[in-house]
C-alpha cells in the first residue's frame, strides 16, 4: 500500500533515461508502554522501578522513507532507498542529536540476472533470524531475548574487556551481494562492511586509542529456503568488538543462528536457535587463562512461538531464553562455581487490522532473570545502588504496549 508519488524523466550526458519510479512510505506506530522492573537482595528486600508513557514503534518500526529504481535495460536495473527511524511521540528522529537522519537503511544498488549488489548502510545477515523468525518482529515488549542480548553487554562481559556490537542490526560502510530471485526458493545474502580506521606507516606512530585499528569490523551471510507454508535459513558472521593495537589484541563477537516458520494455515510456528561467543586474538603474548585454553565469554539463545489468525485479527505467543556461559573469570577457572546467568521470557500480543493499513494492538511480557543477569522489556533500568549495605539483582521485568499502526 505504497504510494506513487511521481515518475521523473532525467537527463543525463551523453542522453536521456526513464527512471520508472521514486515512492514515499512510512509507518506511524504510536503506543502507551507501562514498565515494571524489580530487584532483590538475597535476604528477599526488593526496590521496584517503574515508568509509563508514550512510545512509539510498538508494533511495527516508525519510518519515514524514499526509493525508486530505473529500468537499465536487458534485465539490469539501479535502485536507491532512503529510511529514517522516527520518534512521533516526540516528532524527533532515531539519532543522538534527535534529528531526522536516514538511519535505517540507505544504500544503492545494480540488480541483474546474477544477483544484486547493494552498497551503504543496510540490514546484516545475522539479523534478520532474528526478526523474520520473532512473532513480534523485534518490535516493542515482546521483542525476544535473543535481541534483546544482542549487544552482548554480558552480566560482567564489560568489565573483562569487551565491547557491544555495534554491527547487530544494520552495519554502515557495507557491501552486500543478494543471490537472484528465481532459484526455486532458495535465497541468500553476503555482507562485508569496512570500519574505516586510518592506518600508520610506521605502525609505532599509531595513536594509543583503544578500539580504533580493526573494531567496527563485520563479515556475514545468510541463505534460506521458502516456498509454500516453509521458510527456513542460517546465518553466521564475525563482528570485531574491540582491539588494542600496542597490546596485539583484537576480540570477537561470533554469532551462528538458525530459524524456522511453518504456516499450517490455523496456525504459524516459529522456532530460532541462536549462538554467540567472544573471543580474543593475540598477536602478543596472552595472559594465563588464555594461555591455559579458557573459554570466553558466551550465550545462546532460543525461541519458539505462534501466530493464530482469528478474523481480522492475530494473536502472537513467543518464549524465548538466553543463557550465558563463562562471563566471570571464576567460572572461566571452575567452570559450574556459581550459577550461569539466565533469562526467560514470556510474550502474549493481539492484533486487530481495522483496514489494510491500520490496525490496533496490545502485547503484555515478562522477563525473569537468574544468576545475576539483568535483561528488561525496557522502561528504567534495575535499582543498582546497595541497600542495608547489600547489592541487589534483577529479578522480574513487566510490561505492556497498547497503540495503534498506520502505514501508508
Amino acid at each position: 500500500m505504497k504510494k506513487t508519488l511521481i515518475a521523473l524523466t532525467v537527463l543525463a550526458a551523453g542522453g536521456a533515461s526513464a527512471q520508472s519510479s521514486v515512492t514515499m512510505f512510512g509507518v506511524v506506530d504510536a503506543t502507551v508502554s507501562g514498565y515494571s522492573n524489580k530487584a532483590e537482595t538475597p535476604f528477599g528486600v526488593g526496590v521496584t522501578t517503574s515508568s509509563t508513557g508514550q512510545n512509539s514503534s510498538g508494533y511495527t518500526g516508525s519510518r519515514l522513507g524514499f526509493r525508486g529504481t530505473e529500468d537499465l535495460g536487458g534485465g539490469a536495473a539501479a535502485s536507491f532507498w532512503l529510511e529514517a527511524g522516527i520518534l512521533n511521540d516526540t516528532g524527533n528522529g532515531v539519532t543522538p542529536s534527535g534529528g531526522l537522519a536516514f538511519n535505517r537503511r540507505s544504500t544503492v544498488s545494480l540488480s541483474g540476472a546474477l544477483g544484486e549488489v547493494r552498497l551503504g548502510r543496510d540490514y546484516t545477515p545475522t539479523f534478520w533470524n532474528d526478526a523474520v523468525m520473532d512473532p513480534f518482529t523485534s518490535n516493542g515488549v515482546g521483542i525476544n531475548l535473543i535481541a534483546t542480548a544482542s549487544g552482548f553487554n554480558t552480566p560482567g562481559q564489560v568489565a573483562n574487556g569487551f565491547q557491544g556490537n555495534p554491527n547487530y542490526v544494520r552495519a554502515s560502510n557495507s557491501v552486500g551481494y543478494f543471490l537472484p530471485p528465481n532459484l526455486g526458493g532458495f535465497y541468500g545474502q553476503l555482507m562485508y562492511a569496512f570500519n574505516e580506521a586510518t592506518k600508520y606507516d610506521p605502525g609505532t606512530l599509531t595513536p594509543n586509542v583503544p578500539n580504533s585499528q580493526r573494531a567496527g569490523r563485520y563479515v556475514g551471510g545468510r541463505f534460506g529456503y521458502a516456498k509454500g507454508p516453509l521458510d527456513v535459513a542460517v546465518a553466521a558472521a564475525r563482528s570485531t568488538i574491540g582491539d588494542q593495537f600496542f597490546q596485539g589484541t583484537t576480540s570477537y563477537l561470533d554469532i551462528w543462528n538458525l530459524g524456522a516458520t511453518y504456516d499450517f494455515g490455523v496456525v504459524k510456528l516459529f522456532g530460532e536457535y541462536s549462538h554467540n561467543k567472544t573471543k580474543t586474538d593475540f598477536s602478543g603474548i596472552p595472559p594465563l587463562p588464555n594461555a591455559f585454553g579458557f573459554t570466553s565469554p558466551g550465550a545462546n539463545g532460543a525461541l519458539v512461538g505462534a501466530t493464530v489468525p482469528v478474523g481480522p485479527g492475530l494473536i502472537r505467543a513467543v518464549y524465548t531464553q538466553v543463557k550465558y556461559n563463562n562471563v566471570t573469570a571464576l567460572n572461566q577457572l571452575i567452570p559450574g562455581l556459581s550459577p550461569d546467568p539466565k533469562s526467560e521470557k514470556f510474550a502474549l500480543g493481539y492484533v486487530y487490522n481495522l483496514s489494510a493499513r491500520t490496525a490496533v494492538y496490545a502485547t503484555a511480557a515478562r522477563i525473569d532473570n537468574k544468576g545475576g543477569a539483568d535483561l528488561t522489556v525496557g522502561g528504567p533500568a534495575f535499582y543498582a545502588k546497595p541497600i542495608n549495605g547489600v547489592m541487589p539483582t534483577a529479578k522480574t521485568s513487566t510490561g505492556y504496549d497498547v497503540g495503534i499502526r498506520h502505514i501508508f
